[in-house]
């Protein structure tokens, strides 16, 4: 099943290392980024999770919950969460899926899903394409889907930042330009009449064009 930015995420029951997950119920009425990879006790996602557990109270401020998954056991993931805080100084406390039967990376296509067999066997090579991230909001739809190659760490500094982005996004009738950080300025979207944004904006906008009006983020 190919999936698409705003698709309903495919709803699962999972095995976790917090126990028996499903993952709609998870989120409840939060946003929930989930992020895979492609084996347990490998170097790039080692780093990655240790990331993760330092900034999680970042996501935790912004109403957001974090689940990985890598494709090996829930009892190999206890065992690597050990070497996790070792080295890099931050235990995982959020859960993390045992995907031993390769079910859940099918179910979101990171996998055929014709692909035979379980955990058993494969590597991190076999499973390269294990490398995902997708942001779901409280209703339940995909927000954002990216995949990165084994050898490149992910930038989760930008997850943030885009999960920023949205959260402000789907409150307010704007978008945000390249490079935003907030507190910057940003764009009236163009279903927004000009005397609607009066009412909406009144501190005014700068327009470049009809189409680019920049104003002072609400908020």
């Amino acid at each position: 099943m190919s999936l698409r930015i705003n698709d309903i995420a495919p709803d699962f029951t999972a095995q976790t290392t917090r126990g028996t997950i499903r993952f709609h119920e998870w989120i409840g009425d939060s946003w929930a980024i989930l992020f895979s990879h492609p084996k347990d006790f490998t170097p790039v996602c080692t780093t990655e999770l240790g990331y993760m557990a330092r900034i999680e109270p970042e996501f935790t401020k912004r109403n957001a919950k974090l689940m990985g998954l890598s494709v090996d056991s829930v009892d190999n993931h206890a065992k690597w969460a050990a070497d996790i805080e070792e080295t890099q100084g931050h235990l995982p406390r959020y859960p993390m899926i045992g995907d031993h039967d390769l079910a859940v990376a099918k179910l979101y296509n990171m996998l055929p899903a014709d692909e035979e067999g379980t955990f058993e066997g494969r590597t991190a090579a076999t499973n390269a394409t294990v490398r995902s991230v997708f942001i779901v909001g409280p209703d339940k739809r995909i927000k954002l889907m990216l995949t990165y190659p084994m050898t490149t760490g992910r930038n989760f500094d930008e997850i943030l930042r885009v999960l920023d982005s949205m959260q402000l996004t789907a409150k307010h009738k704007v978008a945000t330009p390249v490079n935003w950080q907030p507190g910057d300025d940003v764009i009236i979207v163009p279903s927004v009449s000009d005397e609607d944004a009066k009412a909406m904006f009144p501190g005014g906008w700068k327009a470049a064009k009809p189409y680019l009006r920049v104003t002072k983020q609400p908020g």
